[in-house]
């Protein structure tokens, strides 16, 4: 405490010192007053007595307490005693003594002059007393500020100076060490109470402490206030101030005093805990924390910070704004054009605007977008899409055709190619003159605002987009028009995207549908149905055919060409023109997929010489020949699924066909498979789009269809209506070729057959045995004309033929005559010249028959002749 680097100890010395020199004072003035004359020595004596018992140590702290006269009246006394005067009177600023040596005149008013001594000056009178001539002095009391607390009066009679003086000097030392002691041991008292609430720190410590504390409490952007346990202010920051407007008087007041709000009134004088409480005062928005300042210990009270938040909200209000604007056009970047059709792409648009920007969303487009083509400039859209919070609302329905007139917005807007915004459509008479009627039924509606934007795909405008506002009371504004046209340039190319794909589709699907067989040929060896399903999206190259073959055979073909688009189709059309022209040859299965394989490689080689991007290498194929005189069916497959067989009892087998390498890959040999079929069956064949997934594996997929064909009825067509309806995909990624054909058989009384030995002369048993079953038939009116074939083809096989030679004649929906020889070679039609005896038997067989070829066996050839029945 005696450091003199702190604030106590430094008070301490420096009261101490006072009090000293107050004393030493006092003496010096004593022992100097004895030498004036009796009159001086007691205006001195009184004067310092006066002063120095008002200013003796204990004298303030006396007056600061509730019974002053017990502590200054013995005090005043033995004051009195120790410096001779007559008495020493110590009283209030209004004249009631606290001290006399008589103490029946305690309380009452003092006699004498103290206006000076309440002014801060000491007074000296001369005046009468009881007690004889008598001189007085009045000083004050006064606090460290200077404010008179109280007076102290000293009067001597002027017969008591000079020796009394003398003779009290011991006891004026002695009073003046006990007031030395007192008025230390109160210093101590006073300084010790100081040190603890400074802490020990010194003056500059505390000095900067405060400006530090001054400069953080007033520079800080957040007010701050303190409260005492009774809701007065404590103290209240230059930004409380500003924020509350408080008065300049505000501190010491109650805070529901302030002229505040009642609920932040009441908020504050509660003084309970609250975070971040927004409180509306005056036009700002106020943040309120509250906090009591008694939870460690401390004086009850609150204290209260307040922050500005009304510019804040302005701020993220604006920002939620432009966040939920961003979000929109994000999700219009992966929400519009999932599909690469025009009405859902259309349809995603409105589904995105409704609710998040505007009450009712349409789109018109021209019919010519709707189509897949390029747009002409024009006036007449039709309403595409329609999205609302309603679905009642007045507007033109979805497939109304519009022509908009010249003065409306949409209009405008697709001879400018701009957005245009009407903010209030009751003041738009050029959009009121569209439809009197209906427009005046969307105003009683409701709908006040609207933007119209056109949908711009480069230079081509596509459509318009409309947005119509009811719910929400505000009209488009320009942000609103500019997240319009952000909006509607992105669905644009999603729009257009879908508008090309059309295009290409509808080429690429009229193109396959003119490849594909638009009806199947007449023929009696099978009864076929057949189903074909395009892709949902894009067209394949799958194909099939239904191919009549010499000798009352059919030939059925399945093809897949990978990929999918023009291309694939393309590549299909060759590959199905091919085996239309390699079937004429009357070739065996396998040798015609090798053929077919031989074409694919060069398709291949000029692709890839061209700088070509699209190679058809992965097509596969499957061709079965059926022949309804021997039942039996001869298939390869070149990487085809194998065919299903469902017999005449329901079970389902898929046979043995050997699977030979996809189209194109070259270096492997095609096998034939050979098998032989009970009347009444059914052969199925198919793409790998009706059992092959990316979900499941190819077996499954088998099993999944022999389970359908199991369940499926006899014929044909309800096998093919079974199998789609168990198998098909919800969504295709596939085309799906399927042909059911049930076999039939050509019966024995239909097949007549000969051996014919090697001589000439056997033509005419042969003509003889044809002339007997033509009646047999019912054909004898083709007798001459089948007698002339079969004579010069039975003749060529006998010339230029070999053993064995035999005829077969075929009553189908032709006639049917047929030649076998074991020579393998081929007879060539020529026109002979006039002076010729030969080389006019063919020329003969190719005016009288519809039809004639040669066939290739293993052991000979077949040269054979159509007629038409009658």
């Amino acid at each position: 405490m005696l450091g003199r680097r702190t604030v106590a100890g430094q008070v301490f010395v420096l009261q101490v010192v006072v009090v000293l020199v107050l004393v030493a004072a006092a003496v010096v003035a004593l022992v100097l007053q004895a030498r004036y004359d009796s009159t001086q020595e007691a205006r001195n004596r009184s004067l310092a007595v006066a002063e120095t018992f008002a200013e003796a140590p204990g004298t303030l702290a006396a007056l600061r307490t509730r019974d002053p006269t017990a502590v200054l009246q013995p005090r005043a006394e033995a004051a009195r005693e120790a410096t001779g005067v007559d008495f020493i009177v110590v009283m209030a600023p209004d004249g009631t003594r606290y001290t006399h040596p008589l103490p029946d005149r305690i309380g009452k008013k003092f006699v004498g002059t103290i206006e000076p001594a309440l002014a801060g000056e000491p007074v000296t009178e001369e005046i009468e007393g009881t007690i004889g001539r008598l001189v007085q002095a009045v000083v004050p009391i006064q606090e460290p500020d200077g404010t008179v607390v109280g007076l102290v009066s000293a009067g001597i009679t002027t017969e008591h100076v000079g020796g009394a003086a003398d003779r009290q000097l011991p006891l004026v030392l002695t009073a003046a060490g006990v007031g030395l002691a007192v008025a230390t041991a109160g210093t101590a008292l006073v300084s010790r109470r100081l040190l603890r609430q400074t802490r020990g720190l010194g003056p500059r410590e505390m000095t900067r402490m405060y400006e530090h504390h001054d400069a953080v409490l007033h520079a800080v952007r957040e007010g701050v206030l303190i409260l005492d346990g009774d809701g007065a202010l404590l103290l209240a920051n230059d930004e409380a101030r500003r924020l509350l407007d408080l008065p300049d008087d505000a501190e010491g007041r109650h805070v529901r005093e302030l002229g505040l709000d009642p609920a932040t009134a009441e908020l504050l004088a509660s003084g309970r805990v609250a975070t971040d409480e927004v409180r509306l005062v005056k036009d700002r928005l106020l943040a309120i924390n509250q906090r009591p300042t008694d939870l460690t210990g401390g004086p009850a009270g609150s204290v209260a910070t307040l922050r500005d938040s009304t510019e804040l909200r302005a701020l993220s209000g604006r920002a939620e704004v432009a966040r939920e604007r961003l979000d929109m056009l994000y999700a219009a970047g992966v929400g519009i054009g999932t599909s690469l059709d025009v009405t859902r792409t259309a349809q995603e648009l409105t589904e995105l605007a409704v609710p998040r920007f505007a009450d009712f969303v349409t789109v018109d487009l021209f019919d010519a977008v709707l189509a897949g083509e390029q747009p002409e400039a024009g006036l007449e859209l039709r309403r595409t899409a329609f999205g609302g919070i309603r679905d009642d609302a007045p507007l033109y329905p979805v497939g109304r055709h519009i022509h908009f007139v010249p003065s409306s917005p949409q209009a405008r807007s697709l001879r400018s190619g701009q957005a245009i915004l009407e903010p209030r459509l009751n003041d738009a008479p050029g959009w009121q003159a569209q439809d009197l009627e209906r427009t005046a039924q969307v105003l009683e509606y409701g709908i006040h605002s609207l933007i119209t934007a056109p949908l711009r795909a480069g230079s081509l405008i596509l459509g318009l987009a409309n947005f119509w506002r009811s719910r929400q009371p505000e009209p488009f504004d320009a942000e609103d028009l500019e997240l319009a046209e952000e909006l509607v340039a992105r669905a644009a190319v999603s729009i257009d995207n879908a508008r090309r794909y059309t295009r290409e589709h509808t080429m690429a699907v009229t193109l396959q549908r003119s490849l594909l067989p638009r009806s199947l040929p007449e023929q009696n060896a099978l009864e076929v149905a057949y189903r074909y399903l395009p892709a949902q999206a894009g067209v394949g190259g799958d194909w099939f055919d239904v191919l009549p073959l010499s000798g009352a055979r059919v030939a059925l073909v399945v093809g897949d060409v990978v990929g999918h688009g023009l291309h694939a189709a393309a590549t299909m059309g060759r590959l199905r023109t091919a085996v239309h022209n390699f079937t004429a040859l009357d070739l065996a299965p396998d040798e015609l997929l090798t053929l077919l394989d031989e074409m694919v490689a060069r398709i291949d080689q000029h692709e890839a010489e061209e700088g070509g991007s699209a190679p058809v290498t992965g097509a596969t194929c499957l061709y079965a020949i059926y022949d309804p005189v021997a039942r039996r069916c001869a298939i390869a497959r070149a990487g085809h699924p194998p065919p299903a067989l469902v017999l005449p009892d329901g079970r389902v087998e898929f046979p043995e066909v050997p699977a030979g390498p996809p189209l194109g890959l070259g270096g492997l040999p095609f096998e034939t498979a050979d098998l032989e079929l009970a009347e009444g069956s059914r052969l199925v064949l198919y793409t790998d789009g009706l059992v092959e997934d990316r979900a499941r594996d190819i077996d499954v997929g088998l099993g999944l269809l022999r389970e359908a064909l199991e369940q499926a009825g006899a014929s044909p067509e309800d096998t093919c209506r079974a199998v789609v309806d168990a198998r098909l995909p919800t969504r295709p990624s596939d085309d799906i070729a399927l042909i059911v054909a049930r076999t039939r058989a050509l019966g024995a009384d239909r097949v007549a057959a000969w051996d014919v030995p090697a001589d000439p002369a056997a033509v005419a048993a042969v003509r003889s045995s044809v002339t007997r079953r033509l009646a047999e038939w019912g054909l004898d009116e083709l007798a001459f004309t089948t007698e002339l074939i079969l004579s010069e083809l039975v003749t060529n096989a006998i010339r230029y033929g070999g053993a064995p030679i035999r005829v077969r004649m075929l009553r189908d929906r032709a006639l049917i005559c047929e030649v076998f020889d074991g020579s393998s070679t081929a007879p060539h039609l020529r026109y002979a010249g006039m002076t010729d005896e030969g080389g006019r038997g063919l020329f003969l067989v190719a005016q009288l028959a519809e039809r004639w070829g040669t066939r290739y066996l293993p052991t000979g050839k077949v040269i054979w002749a159509e007629q038409p029945l009658p």
